[in-house]
């Protein structure tokens, strides 16, 4: 039967029919029921023409006529309806695809996967499990929507269970309700776990590589459920993007595999050759412009031919119109213009805009929003290769913070290869966020921009740089006549700029040899670590600082503990004056502090005159600062004389 869009009011329109019948007017039998397709009607209204019929006594063979038309009629309605929910189920692949663009972490897509699915199959919970070959057994990795701590325990044997069953034979199974079937060999380990979770019906899929299963994803319900054909085949395709994850399948060539199901889906929706010829030829020219690495204003020429008009790639358009083109995943209408917002996940990345022309077709407006979506992935593959460069340094830095590669040759080369020098100086600084968060969306999307924006300084100054516990680190070298300090401050000041909010740095001491001495680099990082925590304690968000700037505190901070560092910045020009003069002021100043500050009591302690003792103390005045006695300069000043005893060696 044809497709009923563009059947004309007065019914004089004739429709296409099987080949050998009679053509009739399109006020037969057929026409209510076109009409019934052509505006998505519920199931219920094609019984309408039909019982309408009756009641005007309309001769029987109208009226079976009319039945006939029906059957047909629905028939293909509900080869739409199936068609349009694979299309829908296809969407959920591509965005799940676009989702696991940023995440590196194994655990992070593997969450991803079972949220999207439990979302998706609509159950109360999802969850995946591994299979263990040292073991003989697959075992729970990921779990949404549990909550018995024994059933997120849980191993299962190969064929116990009905995910042992998936995981042996390489096949999904299926129960409505699993305590009543019998083709499962339960225990009373999984059992009991089950029970706990309160667990009835049970969908699970194996997840391959090759001929090989490497786990199961499941999906469950707390009461009976029947799991429908497209549900298990749904599942199953989250399971292949899992095994993808897992086997680091390149992302841009399931997004684009995604994007071509999609295409196909929408294809075979139009039944008008016509309509079929031009998205096939739209579908070409688009495949072909990103197989040969065209750009998105390459992209917008194209559809600019294709359109007869004037397309434009925007970074910025209309607000209203843009954030409503991305509510709605279609092309808006804007005065004489149409905006198709061009999206990934949940981010904006510009949009496509066809100026001046106002009247547009669906068959047009579908190929402007197809033409956005391709644009979509020639951004994420760009920024893929920019992220691809940055990650390298990070790799290299996160093997010098694990070290991991303790072979100095190949550290040196691998540096080089960065335009990095390990045997040169440097500083480990800790960079973190200080700003508040709306929500987690925002937090992450936040702490990409300082890794980038850290990444981008760190080439520039032929350093290295990596996301490291829920903020960055950077390995940046010292210049001459530089400070440790001023390097944190001035890198506070540039990366806060860059991502518009506060940032918090602290510093290491400068560390030196590090192709010989990777394993420096950990112990820096940890320094700069503390360093930054106790900025953020302090109030000083925001700021830079180095163990050297917190005066006795830096004995905590400081990864190598100087304490005769200490000393010497604290008291020295006292213990060089007595060595040089053989004079008592250490004596004296201990006597001093002992004594509650008091001259009378310390002239008694030291039995010398009271003079002696002013005298003493006026040279430690002119040797230490005027401001010695202050509160935090006498703590500081005790603290070393303390240290200073305890360094110093016994006298027989």
């Amino acid at each position: 039967m044809s497709n009923p869009v563009g059947m004309s009011s007065d019914h004089t329109q004739s429709v296409e029919r099987p080949i050998g019948s009679a053509e009739r007017p399109a006020g037969s039998a057929e026409a209510p029921f076109l009409e019934l397709l052509a505006r998505g009607a519920s199931a219920d209204a094609y019984e309408q023409p039909v019982l309408i019929a009756r009641a005007e006594g309309r001769p029987a063979e109208r009226i079976a006529a009319l039945e006939e038309a029906k059957a047909v009629a629905l028939r293909v309605r509900s080869e739409l309806e199936g068609r349009r929910r694979r299309e829908a189920e296809l969407s959920a692949l591509f965005e799940t695809a676009h989702d696991l663009a940023g995440l590196r972490d194994l655990d992070a897509v593997l969450r991803a996967i079972v949220q999207r699915a439990r979302s998706l199959l609509g159950t109360d919970v999802a969850y995946l499990s591994l299979n263990d070959p040292a073991r003989g057994d697959t075992y729970m990795r990921v779990t949404e929507g549990s909550v018995a701590a024994r059933f997120q325990q849980l191993r299962l044997g190969m064929g116990e269970g009905l995910g042992g069953l998936v995981a042996q034979t390489a096949r999904p199974y299926v129960t409505d309700d699993y305590f009543k079937d019998d083709r499962f060999q339960h225990t009373l380990t999984i059992d009991s776990g089950v029970r706990d979770e309160g667990l009835v019906a049970i969908l699970g899929v194996p997840l391959t590589l090759g001929d090989h299963v490497i786990g199961v994803l499941f999906a469950a319900d707390r009461r009976a459920r029947v799991f429908e054909r497209e549900q298990i085949a749904l599942l199953g395709s989250f399971a292949a993007l899992a095994a993808a994850a897992i086997d680091t399948a390149n992302l841009l060539t399931e997004t684009r595999s995604a994007l071509t199901e999609l295409e196909r889906a929408n294809e075979i929706i139009r039944d008008r050759s016509g309509v079929i010829e031009r998205a096939s030829d739209v579908h070409d020219r688009l495949a072909e412009l990103v197989l040969r690495g065209g750009g998105v204003h390459d992209v917008a020429a194209a559809v600019s031919e294709i359109l007869d008009g004037t397309v434009e790639f925007a970074e910025v358009a209309p607000a209203e119109a843009l954030e409503a083109s991305r509510a709605e995943g279609h092309a808006v209408r804007h005065g004489d213009d149409w905006i198709a917002a061009v999206a990934a996940g949940g981010e904006l990345l510009g949009a496509l805009v066809l100026r001046g022309h106002p009247g547009l077709d669906p068959v047009d407006q579908r190929t402007l929003e197809r033409a956005a979506m391709v644009t979509s992935l020639l951004l994420l593959a760009r920024r893929s290769a920019a992220e691809a460069e940055q990650r390298v340094r990070g790799e290299l830095l996160d093997d010098l913070l694990d070290a991991r590669d303790r072979d100095p040759r190949l550290l040196r080369e691998r540096a080089a290869r960065l335009d990095a020098d390990l045997d040169a100086t440097h500083v480990v600084l800790a960079a973190r966020l200080d700003g508040p968060a709306a929500d987690a969306d925002q937090e992450a999307a936040a702490r990409r921009r300082l890794w980038s924006a850290a990444s981008h300084l760190a080439a520039t100054r032929h350093g290295l740089a990596a996301a490291r516990d829920g903020g960055t680190v950077l390995l940046l070298p010292l210049a001459a006549g530089d400070t440790a300090t001023e390097l944190a401050r001035r890198t506070a000041g540039h990366l806060g700029t860059a991502v518009h909010e506060a940032v918090t740095v602290g510093a290491s001491a400068p560390v030196r040899d590090l192709a010989v001495h990777p394993d420096a680099v950990a112990a820096a990082y940890e320094e700069g670590r503390r360093c930054l925590d106790a900025l953020r304690l302090l109030g000083r968000s925001g700021d830079g600082a180095a163990a050297e700037d917190f005066g006795f505190l830096g004995l905590l901070l400081a990864g190598d503990r100087d304490i005769a560092g200490f000393v010497d910045r604290t008291i020295g020009q006292v213990v060089d004056y007595d060595d040089r003069r053989g004079t008592d002021l250490l004596r004296t100043l201990d006597a001093y502090f002992a004594c509650g500050m008091s001259p009378a009591r310390t002239k008694d302690e030291l039995h010398v005159h009271v003079n002696t003792v002013a005298q003493r103390l006026e040279r430690v005045g002119r040797l230490l600062g005027e401001d010695w006695q202050s509160p935090a300069r006498a703590l500081e000043i005790q603290l070393a004389l303390r240290l200073h005893r305890l360094s110093a060696p016994t006298r027989p």
